[in-house]
C-alpha cells in the first residue's frame, strides 16, 4: 500500500505541475471525457456490480489518456477511483490499488507506447487506430496486470498463471473497446482526441 501511496502521490505532483487545464477550452473539459470518466467506475466496480469475485474490471484509462492527454487523464482518475470505492462500497486499500492498477500503470503505459508508435511509424490513420488505440492498450493492460500481480502476490487459494491468463484475455477485452471508440471518434468527432491530429495522420493530398 504504501508504495501505491507513493506512485499517486508523485504523479499527481507531476501532472499539477504540468498545470495542464491552460489546454481546455473556456467551456471547460468537453462533455464525452467527462461523460467517459462517469462510466469508468462501472467498469472498475465490475465484479462488484456482478457479484463475481474473480471477475477481471475493465479499464478505460487508455481510452481517457487519449482523450484528454496524460496530464488531465491522471488528474481525472481520481475521482473515478473515489466514486468506484464509495458506490462500490470498496476499502480504500483496495480503491488506492484499483487506481493505480486499473488507472495510473495502464494509461502511462499506453501513453507511453503511444509517443513510441508516434515516433516510430509512419504518421497515418490506421496506424493511429491499429497503434495507439489498440496495440498499445493491449500492452498497457496486459503489463499492469502482471505488474500489479508481481508486487501485490498471487492471492490465496489462486495460481498465478491462471490470473495471468485472465488478465491477458481482459487485456483484450480492453483493448477492443478502446480500440473501437477511437475508430469511431476518429471518423466522426476527431477534436474529442487530445492525442490525433488530422494534419498529422492524415496523408498529405
Amino acid at each position: 500500500m504504501a508504495l501505491e501511496a507513493a506512485v499517486v502521490v508523485g504523479v499527481m505532483a507531476l501532472a499539477l505541475l504540468l498545470r495542464p487545464w491552460r489546454a481546455l477550452p473556456l467551456a471547460g473539459p468537453p462533455w464525452p471525457w467527462l461523460g467517459w470518466c462517469a462510466v469508468m467506475p462501472l467498469l472498475w466496480g465490475s465484479d462488484q456490480v456482478s457479484h463475481v469475485p474473480l471477475l477481471q474490471p475493465l479499464s478505460g484509462a487508455c481510452l481517457l489518456a487519449l482523450m484528454a492527454g496524460w496530464p488531465l487523464a491522471m488528474l481525472s482518475l481520481l475521482p473515478v477511483a473515489l466514486l468506484t470505492t464509495v458506490l462500490g462500497g470498496l476499502e480504500w486499500a483496495v480503491g488506492l490499488s484499483r487506481l493505480v492498477w486499473l488507472g495510473i500503470v495502464p494509461a502511462s503505459l499506453a501513453f507511453g507506447l503511444g509517443l513510441a508508435v508516434r515516433r516510430w511509424l509512419p504518421h497515418h490513420l490506421f496506424v493511429y487506430i491499429l497503434g495507439r488505440g489498440f496495440f498499445a492498450s493491449v500492452l498497457a493492460m496486459w503489463l499492469s496486470g502482471a505488474l500489479a500481480l508481481w508486487v501485490q502476490g498471487t492471492p490465496s487459494g489462486s495460481d498465478a498463471g491462471d490470473i495471468l491468463i485472465g488478465r491477458w484475455l481482459s487485456a483484450w477485452g480492453d483493448a477492443f473497446l478502446t480500440g473501437m471508440l477511437v475508430a469511431i471518434f476518429v471518423a466522426f468527432r476527431p477534436q474529442w482526441l487530445a492525442t490525433y491530429s488530422d494534419r498529422l495522420y492524415l496523408p498529405a493530398r
